[in-house]
């Protein structure tokens, strides 16, 4: 539909330049990356391709060992893969308003990952907020399971830059999104207790208690 020649078109946010707040940190990282030795850049690149897959064990193993506790950690336990999607979908929606281009494809540099095509916006990083999301829920849920999953967030957020596929900052709002979003949803899940009480008391017994 075309809009009325009187009726002015709502203008999208300015693209961000990311590379001038921390693109000389970027090229360094990414050329420490092409000097270092073959089984380390490996390493970073399987971990930031495949990484996020320890999440969804660590909350899997936070739920299992959520159910002898009490209800609202349970709640907790079982609202966590929810709230990493929204923190996922919160920050999609930063990064299609912010629309910051690809480092790689900005600077040109070489990166271990493909350079992904227009459009894929950069900032801020899906994998750092999904990762630290995780983190939050479990950090709130099982504290030694949170420790684990705060380092491999952390690793996560490193690994994106030092295959090239963000810039530092990227990486850096994108675990704080991620945080905040999974801190505050995992926290309110507590009030999800009720609930778990009345499935201890009917056939979902085995999800929110042992045999």
């Amino acid at each position: 539909m075309t809009l009325p020649a009187h009726v002015p078109a709502p203008r999208a946010l300015p693209a961000l330049d990311g590379a001038s707040l921390d693109g000389r940190l970027y090229t360094r990282v990414t050329g420490l990356a092409g000097r270092s030795p073959g089984w380390l850049d490996v390493m970073a690149a399987h971990w930031s391709a495949y990484g996020l897959g320890l999440f969804a064990v660590l909350m899997l193993a936070a739920w299992w060992r959520a159910r002898p506790g009490s209800a609202p950690r349970i709640a907790m336990a079982l609202a966590a893969p929810a709230v990493v999607v929204l923190a996922y979908a919160a920050n999609a929606l930063i990064k299609a308003l912010v629309r910051e281009e690809r480092p790689c494809r900005t600077l040109h540099t070489v990166t271990l990952e493909v350079c992904p095509g227009p459009d894929d916006w950069s900032f801020p990083s899906n994998h750092a907020a999904i990762a630290a999301a995780a983190a939050a829920a479990l950090w709130l849920v099982d504290r030694g399971l949170g420790v684990i999953a705060a380092l491999a967030a952390l690793l996560m957020a490193l690994s994106r830059v030092w295959v090239g596929a963000h810039y530092p900052h990227d990486v850096v709002l994108g675990l704080a999104v991620g945080a905040a979003v999974g801190w505050c949803l995992t926290a309110s899940a507590r009030r999800g207790a009720p609930l778990v009480e009345r499935a201890r008391a009917s056939r979902l017994r085995p999800l929110v208690a042992p045999r």
